[in-house]
């Protein structure tokens, strides 16, 4: 059964072989360069006068994508927290609007034992 295991830890995968990376990424930009050469002989119905600007989508494409990442490392700063941020002890346990105070199981509250203490054999009244 060893055996079996070091075959699968020396298996190659087709993204292992830099030959086949470089491969791939040749195919992309040969794709990339094709659709800016098209941009050039398809006739596109425009709707506003910068659209007939030469590859105004590629350019538009990549500033949209500049500026995503430019917005998301800006709100990293305020919405990123610690690793340990759910392991967290010191946190209060707060009880919800309703008035139900956390159960011996952190995924039941007290009303939903309650119920569950209250059921008769044989009621066939539900209360999800």
């Amino acid at each position: 059964m060893d055996i079996n295991k070091n075959e699968k830890d020396n298996k190659q995968y087709f993204f292992d072989n830099p030959k086949n990376t470089k491969w791939v990424m040749n195919i992309f930009y040969a794709c990339c360069v094709l659709v800016v050469v098209l941009d050039f002989v398809i006739n596109r119905h425009v709707y506003h006068s910068w659209e007939n600007l030469p590859a105004f989508y590629p350019i538009y494409g990549f500033v949209g994508c500049v500026v995503l990442v430019v917005i998301a490392r800006w709100m990293r700063t305020f919405l990123m927290r610690s690793e340990d941020y759910y392991d967290d002890d010191s946190l209060e346990k707060i009880s919800d609007d309703n008035g139900l105070e956390k159960a011996t199981d952190e995924n039941t509250h007290k009303g939903a034992n309650n119920q569950t203490e209250n059921k008769k054999i044989g009621d066939h009244d539900v209360d999800a």
